[in-house]
């Protein structure tokens, strides 16, 4: 059985794959800043890793999943995102406050208590940040959203957050940008860099920084 460390690096390349599908290679910075560990304590991580044939890691390029280490990420993504919507919706903890309990808790629960977990919620596509679950053997669906930050005027609707920090999922929450929220973007200042967001039933637009629509992705309707 692999270790919580092994398992906490397998998932995390593949969130970053998932988050930037373009790029063939993640590369050991950006894996050891979304970590935070140093770049020399990833280097020697994947090393071990592409030994154990979990990763092909290129020298001074990068490291993917290799199709045995994708397998066993996609097992912990599964468990972490199905434990963190039984935590929001059915022990009703807030949205902002479970990802340190998925994070412990993903590598201790059986499958079978997963699988129970699973049919309690009644099998969920997404869990409460819009990320999608992928079934039990399954790869994850083809992304199908698109970065706020990228979009021009229209009509949209949230599909998910990237960002688990507290204080940006409670600036979230505050103001009703959570998964599911449709919203005209009426303006986009090239000066500031200021997207302007009409919600429904709100009576002015919401100005966002380039710098939080980054971090939010939407569809268009």
């Amino acid at each position: 059985m692999p270790s919580s460390t092994t398992e906490n690096y397998l998932k995390t390349i593949c969130h970053l794959t998932e988050r930037n599908p373009d790029d063939s290679l993640v590369r050991l910075g950006e894996l050891a800043n979304e970590m935070g560990v140093t770049a020399g304590t990833v280097t020697t991580m994947i090393r071990g890793l592409d030994k154990k044939g979990l990763v092909h890691y290129k020298l001074r390029s990068g490291v993917k999943l290799t199709e045995k280490g994708r397998k066993q990420a996609l097992q912990v993504l599964r468990r972490h995102r199905i434990i963190e919507s039984f935590l929001v919706d059915v022990m009703k903890m807030d949205w902002s406050e479970v990802h340190e309990d998925a994070e412990a808790l993903e590598h201790v629960v059986s499958d079978r208590f997963l699988d129970r977990m699973d049919e309690m919620l009644g099998y969920p596509s997404t869990d409460p940040h819009g990320d999608p679950i992928p079934a039990s053997g399954a790869d994850l669906p083809a992304n199908a959203c698109s970065l706020l930050n990228e979009m021009h005027a229209g009509q949209y609707e949230i599909s998910r957050v990237d960002d688990q920090d507290p204080a940006f999922l409670d600036w979230i929450a505050k103001n009703q940008l959570r998964p599911g929220q449709t919203f005209e973007l009426q303006k986009i200042d090239a000066v500031t860099g200021i997207f302007l967001l009409q919600i429904p039933e709100q009576s002015s637009p919401l100005p966002v920084s380039a710098e939080i629509a980054k971090r939010i992705r939407v569809v268009a309707i």
